[in-house]
């Protein structure tokens, strides 16, 4: 029965493998996604160097946070936005997903050090390896929960 079942799942594999879109072509490009993802949020949340951060961007870029323009210079006025009000803000990303061209970060951000600042979610889509579209929720971290477990 065992040998019976293993062949099952070795079967299920080679079915699964061979499907179309279904390849290490794909897991290396969703890793190549995440990987400039996280370059962008690095170099534009953190570092505060818009020039920098749009090399990661396509030719277009399609925000969808309601504060920000969309396309380069929205980002670039974003980013000047958080360099004079906020030039000590930090995010901290806590995890990253990859689902295709989607990339997801859950984000520790905190705009003023010493407060508790904001939990985040942050999408962002990708076409042929650069960032076009982005989403955001952002929630406040409350100084107390209604239950023991952190945001993060």
């Amino acid at each position: 029965m065992q040998l019976r079942s293993a062949t099952l799942a070795l079967g299920a594999a080679l079915v699964l493998t061979s499907l179309p879109g279904w390849s290490q072509t794909r897991t290396a490009q969703e890793e190549a996604n995440r990987q400039t993802v996280l370059a962008f949020y690095e170099k534009g949340l953190n570092q505060k160097d818009a020039d920098a951060a749009l090399q990661y961007v396509g030719d277009r870029y399609i925000q969808h946070n309601p504060g920000a323009e969309d396309g380069p210079e929205g980002f670039r006025k974003f980013i000047g936005f958080l360099r004079d009000k906020f030039p000590q803000s930090r995010s901290e990303i806590k995890a990253s997903f990859v689902d295709g061209d989607h990339v997801i970060l859950h984000v520790h951000a905190v705009r003023e050090p010493g407060t508790r600042g904001s939990a985040i979610v942050d999408i962002f889509r990708l076409e042929k390896g650069r960032i076009v579209e982005h989403w955001d929720a952002v929630q406040p971290i409350p100084e107390k929960a209604a239950n023991g477990n952190t945001m993060f």
